[in-house]
């Protein structure tokens, strides 16, 4: 009987799908709770890559449930972004339906890999009975407050308690920076504009006016991680600073936190080192320098204060709050297009482009706390506004920026260190120099320095010890229409929220999702975007002006704000009163074992924790970090295609032929390759209309390509769709495929010439159950030979899945299943073991030759294997039988001989005797178990 994989899978999925297989619920079983990143179900599709990790997670699942956990494994879809959005410019049609397209296609894509994904769980962020909970958890953020003094966030009304009874007494050094000092009559005497102020400056979710990154193009603004190289991560745009009325989030207050969490959990290291970098925690001093001839001073932040006497200048920011004070009239115009330059730079690329030296300077000094100094104030982008204060101070000697910037433009470079030489290069280390032109600090170390200078500075009053973080508030508003509305409205310009008993604030229907005409989000384009406060809904615009109708907020919420808490909703997806019920979080508690990419390290990754974080503060979730183990799976590359085109010219040369020719690398689509690099040209031409009328000049009657890996993407025209695999070779072949290309952790190039080999390995497979095309097992014990092979693999691939070792799990099928070839084994113990071992990995193929060997149950409860110790003990051993050290045959002897009967066994055997050919062997060298060498 033929192994017909088309026929198989489909009625197998028709079987998981009609009986709910994988649907599970609370049971006295021990849990596991395996979870994927959810996909953006683009109009794209899947390509191989994406089921990479999906395949692992399945594996690692359905080995779970077989040894008797109840495993929930989710999916669902991240269905709010900007593509859908930008199609919807494009074409008219709504994000919605063509979210909806898309998800249909990836549902069919996912169902086609044979995932055991309990569908009955399935959430969309887009669905308003889900970002009803997104909204609300907002609302949460716009009533919390983070309370310093118990290092948790807390409901505002806390704060106002304690505004009400005791003015600024808790929070006077906050509030101070703030430029704010009350008692509490004082504040009951603020109107409710004033107090609102005053509070934004505390919520968790605030409304600021800051410089934020614009994105014309998108229409949006955008956060630091969504930019790359001064573009939009999504499609490429251009990024510039713009002063926009914005939501953020104060993340920044979970720093500390947010650091201490990651020793708790196990992340991959180089994972974990990135989110250390980005949050960026620094241990320093502030130092203020007074502006020569102005009232106003300029803090900066520095971790090596000892330093302090090689400072030469100070740098600020392009954005710094009081750039204009400091900007005298005849630089005015030269460092106003500077900053205009700047504006264009994502902050990301400014803190990595370590080689470029530029700046201006202001026309202003400031004066050195100490030596009474006049130092010039300079401006460049290397200093970024949001972090620290947005100054700092130059000190060449010391650091290599500096020490560039002040060879650039011609700035002093007092030496401080001792026998350094700072004619080339900054010393920046903090051993091996004493200081000197440092005054008090003259003969001393970093260590002796380091306490005299900080104790300096805060007696002088000019200063204080510092802990600073990199890690920047969250740019939360996106002006954008397919994206969560923000459940704010505005009463007399004061933001005030929707209720949770009022939600789902809705998205309302627009005729145009481009920004409106003054520049507010699509939003603004509805005619319904009102909030009648009495009767708590959404109305007409024309009644704004009316009593009790107020304007609501036109920006939406970002991609990320769905994403960052979804693992809790698969827990408990239709609960309408909670977010999540408490039984069902007690009883799954949090993910065992996350996959996704380390793409989303800065992203979602770190999102998330702040959210969960947040709602641990509030005792809504029983820990303060969600998953356990996380798996970043590694990328499948696509083997992308170029071909040369003659620069200037529309003629095409083979790429043998390009010697001392200048040509332009044109990419085409892998699917006009054949083989390893022949360009199928015809078809080429006719179907792409950029070749029509090109000349191609070819080598020996064949136009060839070169080929180059690199991350597969439809962009890259280097995309293998799933599906065409699992036509030609099946959805069993696929998985085991990608199981096979290497350790999930790493990315690899995706090659089908390997793929067939996986194939025939289940065609063998299969063959083991058949003679003559029915289905003929023996039911004799079985051979010790066979249950070794058997045990063997058990042992090995049980451990390999247990440390997610999933390629080498296939080597271990293969071998096996080769050794039970070599054995003609058809034996109905040994095999019915093998399908269960096997059916993580080959989930169709496995039902299909369960049932066909007489069970009606599905295979999925069966109890996986365990290998047995008293199989893999050798009872003999193959010796290699040497003569002068060489080694002439081998003889296949039992352990349980002695030496003597070892010595009689290979004396009698007629290959030995030939070759010593009457002669009496010098000596006999035996190791029981080892060797066996006979010197003639």
């Amino acid at each position: 009987m033929n192994y017909n994989f088309l026929e198989i899978e489909k009625k197998w999925q028709e079987f998981w799908k009609a009986n709910e297989t994988y649907k599970v619920g609370f049971s006295s079983k021990p849990k596991l709770y395996v979870l994927d990143m959810f996909p953006y179900p683009s109009g794209a599709g899947l390509h191989v890559g994406h089921p990479l990790g999906y395949i692992a997670s399945d594996i690692y699942s359905r080995y779970k449930r077989h040894n008797g956990f109840n495993v929930l494994h989710p999916q669902g879809y991240d269905s709010f972004g900007l593509p859908a959005e930008q199609y919807a410019i494009k074409t008219g049609q709504h994000p919605k339906k063509t979210t909806l397209d898309n998800i249909t296609m990836y549902r069919n894509q996912l169902d086609r890999i044979g995932f055991s994904f309990d569908w009955s769980r399935e959430i969309r962020t887009s669905d308003p009975n889900y970002y009803k909970w997104t909204q609300w958890i907002f609302i949460l953020m716009f009533n919390s407050y983070y309370c310093s003094i118990d290092d948790k966030a807390k409901n505002i009304e806390n704060l106002i308690s304690s505004f009400n009874n005791e003015g600024d007494k808790l929070y006077k050094d906050q509030l101070t920076d703030l430029g704010y000092s009350f008692t509490n009559s004082e504040w009951n005497a603020f109107n409710a504009k004033e107090k609102s102020e005053i509070l934004m400056n505390f919520r968790i979710a605030y409304l600021t006016d800051g410089e934020v990154n614009w994105c014309e193009e998108l229409g949006t603004v955008l956060a630091n991680d969504e930019i790359i190289n001064g573009v939009s991560e999504r499609g490429g745009y251009p990024v510039t600073k713009r002063k926009v009325k914005h939501w953020s989030l104060r993340i920044s207050e979970y720093s500390e936190r947010l650091l201490q969490g990651l020793d708790k959990i196990d992340w991959p290291d180089p994972l974990k080192e990135m989110q250390r970098n980005w949050i960026g925690k620094s241990k320093g001093v502030s130092i203020n320098f007074k502006v020569e001839n102005s009232n106003k001073s300029i803090e900066v932040f520095t971790t090596r204060p000892d330093t302090i006497f090689g400072v030469s200048f100070l740098t600020i920011a392009p954005e710094y709050k009081d750039i204009t004070d400091l900007s005298v009239s005849k630089n005015k115009s030269v460092i106003e297009e500077y900053i205009s330059e700047v504006s264009k730079k994502s902050e990301r690329d400014r803190l990595s482009d370590v080689k470029t030296v530029s700046g201006v300077f202001s026309g202003s000094y400031a004066i050195h706390p100490f030596n009474g100094n006049k130092v010039p104030i300079w401006i460049s982008d290397y200093v970024i506004a949001s972090y620290g204060t947005g100054a700092v101070m130059g000190v060449p000697a010391g650091d290599q920026r500096d020490f560039d910037f002040a060879n650039k433009f011609q700035i002093e470079i007092p030496n401080i260190f001792e026998n350094i030489d700072i004619s080339k290069v900054a010393f920046s280390d903090k051993t091996g120099f004493k200081l000197i032109n440092s005054e008090f600090l003259d003969g001393k170390d970093y260590n002796e320095s380091i306490e005299i200078i900080i104790n300096e500075i805060e007696n002088k009053n000019i200063g204080k010890s510092k802990i600073q973080y990199k890690l920047r508030d969250a740019t939360f508003s996106r002006q954008r229409y397919w994206g969560e509305p923000i459940p704010i409205y505005y009463k007399d310009g004061i933001p005030k929220n929707i209720d949770l008993g009022d939600l789902p604030l809705e998205l309302p229907e627009v005729d145009n999702f481009l920004p409106t005409k003054n520049g507010d989000s699509p939003l603004g384009n509805s005619k319904e975007w009102a909030w009648n406060e009495k009767d708590k809904k959404v109305t007409s615009n024309d009644n704004i002006n009316e009593v009790d109708t107020f304007p609501i907020e036109l920006n939406t919420m970002p991609g990320w704000a769905g994403s960052s808490w979804y693992f809790y909703r698969y827990m408990d997806p239709t609960n309408s009163e909670n977010f999540v019920s408490e039984d069902s979080q007690n009883y799954w508690s949090d993910i065992d074992v996350y996959f996704g990419g380390s793409e989303h390290a800065t992203g979602h990754l770190l999102y998330s924790r702040f959210y969960q974080k947040f709602l641990y503060d509030l005792s809504l979730l029983k820990k303060d970090e969600y998953a356990k183990k996380l798996v970043n799976q590694g990328m499948i590359l696509g083997n992308s295609a170029f071909i040369y085109r003659k620069s200037g010219t529309s003629e095409y040369l083979s790429k043998s032929l390009i010697s001392n020719v200048k040509v332009d690398k044109i990419r085409i689509d892998i699917k006009y390759v054949e083989g390893e690099d022949k360009v199928n040209i015809d078809l080429l031409k006719k179907e792409d209309k950029d070749f029509k009328d090109s000349v191609f000049i070819s080598e020996n009657d064949m136009f060839k390509c070169i080929r180059e890996q690199e991350k597969m993407s439809k962009s890259k025209f280097n995309v293998v769709n799933p599906d065409e695999i699992c036509n030609q070779y099946g959805a069993d072949t696929l998985r085991m495929y990608e199981m096979f290309l290497g350790p999930i952790e790493q990315s690899k190039p995706w090659d089908t010439r390997g793929i067939s080999g996986v194939h025939s390995f289940l065609k063998k497979f299969w063959n083991l159950f058949f003679t003559d095309g029915e289905i003929n097992l023996s039911s004799d014990e079985p051979t010790s030979e066979s249950l070794k092979s058997l045990h063997k693999t058990i042992k090995k691939v049980s451990e390999d899945i247990e440390k997610l070792s999933l390629n080498t799990c296939i080597s271990s099928f293969m071998i096996c299943v080769n050794e039970l070839s070599s054995m003609n084994c058809n034996n109905r113990l040994i095999l019915k073991d093998l399908l269960i071992l096997i059916s993580p990995f080959a989930p169709h193929f496995a039902e299909e030759l369960w049932s066909k060997i007489g069970n009606s149950k599905s295979i999925v409860e069966e109890k996986y294997p365990k290998y047995e110790e008293k199989y893999l003990v050798e009872s003999e051993k193959v010796y290699p039988v040497s003569f002068n050290g060489k080694t002439k045959f081998t003889l296949n002897l039992s352990l349980d001989l002695n030496h003597q009967e070892i010595e009689k066994a290979v004396l009698s055997n007629e290959k030995t005797k030939s070759i010593l050919n009457n002669n009496n062997p010098k000596k006999i060298i035996i190791v029981p178990g080892k060797i066996i060498n006979i010197v003639i």
